[in-house]
């Protein structure tokens, strides 16, 4: 489905960085006819970092949005797997070989793997240029297009070579989730649920109630889930842009998750499903730590449930888990460091947290 010919009036919200402040547009149309998209540029040369699945969806439309730039199209391979710096110097070999300078602007077309990539090619050529953030996915529309975080996975750990560089603007445009495929889609739903456990406790029960509508992709259910999350994101990384402390609560369930994405090689599970399975475990283990009601937990593992993602992760040894938890940015002197819930919508960093309580978890699972 192309996005509509004309945009309406888009919901404008703002991530405030000070002079790397830039807005986040959400409406439907807005890679369509009078696309914003060109006005964001830094200069006339502009590269498209797309994949071979988005490339044919949307490629068209979002040249046709650029048609006074001087562009040129990059088309990654599509996964996980391809989230690392030999493909990335695709990109780099694109912006040499056309001669791009400091004024030119990568657009990021696509989901989280194409975002943190273009970003982090942005981040790095020529010590910075600017980039925009064209998400195609719910996941990218909800988290990862917003805030900065750009990089590329390594073997051994997820996201462990990176940098923050803000993006120009985001435009999320709703009409583009009418290709996702289904299984994508409920990997976002992951990251919205996070938002309602970590700080937004109304948005979780709303969720609760609305699932239903979410999973038929209502139109109206849609833009108000975008809107929300990024609404609540864009508080967190205003107050905290380098993680430096509140901002770490955005990665609720990660450490867990990032594990499950490690030991399978990032292949066979999506960033939202492992997000999913971890959001269970870090909600057992603050039911262990005695934080969370037997109530609170069963609400947890039921909303991901209902959105159709897994509550469980793959068999891992105790051992293997705490390897691959190890290796992870939270981590401070060796110890792991994880965001549990003080209660639903009240999430906590710690590293003070009973082994015991850990154990059961990585035992339990």
């Amino acid at each position: 489905m192309a996005p509509t010919d004309s945009p309406a009036t888009p919901r404008h919200l703002a991530v405030d960085l000070g002079e790397r402040s830039y807005p986040i547009l959400i409406g439907s149309g807005l890679l369509g006819e009078g696309s914003p998209l060109a006005d964001y540029l830094a200069g006339r040369q502009a590269l498209v970092v797309t994949n071979e699945t988005v490339a044919p969806l949307f490629g068209d439309a979002t040249t046709r949005a650029l048609t006074d730039a001087s562009l040129d199209t990059v088309v990654l391979p599509d996964g996980e797997r391809y989230k690392e710096l030999t493909t990335l110097d695709q990109v780099y070999d694109r912006l040499l070989a056309d001669a791009f300078d400091r004024s030119c602007t990568l657009i990021a077309l696509g989901g989280g793997v194409v975002g943190d990539m273009a970003g982090f090619a942005a981040a790095t050529y020529q010590r910075g240029v600017a980039y925009i953030q064209v998400p195609t996915t719910l996941l990218a529309m909800v988290d990862s297009s917003v805030g900065g975080k750009t990089g590329v996975n390594h073997a051994r750990g997820k996201n462990m070579i990176g940098a923050f560089h803000q993006p120009r603007c985001v435009i999320a445009d709703p009409d583009l989730l009418a290709t996702l495929p289904d299984r994508e889609l409920r990997a976002g739903i992951a990251e919205v649920i996070k938002y309602g456990l970590l700080g937004d406790y109304a948005f979780f029960a709303w969720l609760e109630q609305n699932m239903a509508a979410l999973l038929a992709r209502d139109p109206a259910t849609l833009a108000e889930v975008i809107e929300r999350s990024c609404r609540n994101k864009a508080a967190i990384v205003a107050a905290d842009e380098r993680e430096a402390g509140q901002r770490a609560l955005l990665n609720l369930g990660h450490t867990f998750a990032h594990a499950i994405e490690t030991a399978t090689g990032y292949s066979s599970w999506l960033h939202g499903e492992a997000v999913a399975a971890g959001l269970c475990m870090a909600g057992h283990t603050s039911w262990q730590c005695g934080w969370l009601s037997d109530n609170d937990r069963a609400r947890i593992d039921s909303l991901i449930a209902a959105a159709g993602l897994p509550t469980a992760p793959p068999a891992l040894e105790p051992q293997r888990w705490r390897e691959l938890m190890g290796i992870d940015k939270k981590a401070k002197d060796g110890r792991i460091r994880l965001i549990l819930l003080r209660a639903l919508g009240d999430a906590v960093v710690t590293e003070d947290f009973p082994d015991e309580a850990l154990a059961a978890t990585l035992n339990g699972f």
